[in-house]
């Protein structure tokens, strides 16, 4: 993963890939990972190992690029 392709993923898609985890996983292993990459990605020097961004992509590309779900108003 080159240093653009990081830093896009951090800043663009990751958000996204936070929100939808915390919002609809039970899985805890998951919520803890998310998180810790947001921490980790705020450090200029961090670069993820293989394995992380293996998982990192995988969630990018099933998370990160779903339209979100439509929102249900109060108002309604």
């Amino acid at each position: 993963m080159t240093e653009r392709e990081l830093d896009e993923l951090l800043t663009i898609r990751w958000p996204m890939v936070m929100r939808r985890v915390m919002a609809e996983s039970a899985d805890e292993w998951l919520k803890g990972f998310v998180r810790s990459i947001a921490k980790h990605g705020k450090r200029p020097s961090w670069r993820p190992t293989s394995k992380q961004e293996q998982i990192m992509r995988r969630l990018v590309s099933e998370l990160g690029t779903a339209p979100e779900p439509d929102l249900v108003l109060i108002e309604d």
